[in-house]
């Protein structure tokens, strides 16, 4: 290892770790990958990633057990998003084996930059489909690079199971029928100022309200919202603009069959937040981080604490983690075991 890591005081930063994979296609097929120890790309000043924002991506944990082995989470999950995403913008589909294969080669050829057990981190996996070569025209690049690296991250919002604050924003975070139910670059980038905004009002990022009515929550930041209600509801938002957001579905799963409450997808109204005794933000990187309150106009809604997590948000939280670091059983299908 080339430093010594303070794994309890691991942020959510980028740390180069010595291996990651990558393939390329052309020809109308996928190259044979390998990994490789450079983690510089050397690409075309004319690449359709570049101009045109052909390019998406995806983010996956491999979890340290407690007898030192390794799990990874629903990859595959991860894989037939990435290939949703390629087919939106007219890019090559990757493989579920080579991008599986492409995972667990990292993740096993970085496993001492995995967090040991019982320090909160974990192996952040980012895989990466781009568009390359020299194509100046608004059309689909001929050539493409898939490549996957990784490093060791601590919780995504600052305090990990603390309670913040979110201020919701003016700006969409998508259009109707556009990309936001895909994990491109470009949402991001338009996620950027709001962010920058709701951090200088000492926030923890931004909310936005549906890109038509305005009326209702769709993302928290970069993920997802769910709320708890006085009726032992799990609620989270629906809409076509939305990224489907595999933590997401896991804690809809888990808060039916594990928790016994009544799991619901549908419309949450901003002004309607009084339903909620509960609120959180759900993704890869953020887990499950609480919600103390949601500031709304001149309106700051508190749910149930600004200091203290609401109950069920800690079982489901202990329920997510207990299966991804393999100490309690898993449904089938959801735990993969690199070593």
């Amino acid at each position: 290892m080339e430093k010594k890591i303070n794994w309890k005081e691991l942020g959510f930063s980028y740390i180069k770790t010595p291996w990651r994979f990558l393939a390329k296609w052309s020809d109308g097929h996928w190259q044979p990958g390998e990994l490789t120890g450079d983690n510089q790309l050397k690409i075309s000043e004319a690449s359709t990633a570049l101009h045109y924002g052909q390019q998406c991506f995806e983010g996956l944990k491999a979890y340290r057990r407690k007898d030192g082995g390794i799990n990874l989470f629903r990859p595959d999950q991860n894989s037939q998003r990435l290939n949703h995403s390629a087919q939106r913008l007219y890019m090559p589909e990757v493989p579920e084996e080579l991008f599986i294969e492409a995972v667990m080669q990292v993740v096993k050829a970085n496993q001492e930059y995995v967090p040991p057990y019982g320090t909160g981190g974990t192996l952040y996996i980012r895989p990466l489909l781009i568009g390359v070569g020299d194509m100046i025209g608004v059309q689909p690049a001929q050539e493409y690079i898939f490549t996957v690296f990784c490093m060791p991250v601590g919780p995504y919002f600052k305090g990990g199971l603390t309670p913040t604050n979110f201020i919701v924003s003016n700006y969409d975070r998508a259009a109707p029928n556009g990309t936001g139910a895909i994990k491109v670059g470009g949402n991001y980038a338009a996620s950027l100022l709001p962010g920058q905004e709701a951090h200088a009002k000492n926030f923890s990022d931004c909310i936005y309200l549906d890109p038509q009515t305005h009326t209702k929550i769709e993302e928290v930041g970069s993920a997802n919202f769910f709320g708890i209600t006085k009726d032992n509801e799990f609620v989270t938002p629906i809409s076509p603009s939305i990224l489907p957001s595999i933590t997401k579905y896991s804690l809809l799963y888990l808060a039916e069959h594990r928790l016994g409450l009544t799991a619901i997808e549908g419309d949450v109204f901003v002004d309607d937040l009084d339903r909620f005794t509960e609120a959180g933000a759900c993704g890869t990187a953020a887990v499950i981080s609480p919600i103390g309150g949601i500031q709304y106009n001149d309106d700051f809604h508190v749910f149930y604490s600004e200091t203290e997590v609401g109950p069920i948000t800690k079982k489901l939280y202990e329920e997510l983690t207990g299966i991804q670091f393999g100490d309690i059983n898993a449904p089938e299908g959801w735990i993969l075991s690199v070593i």
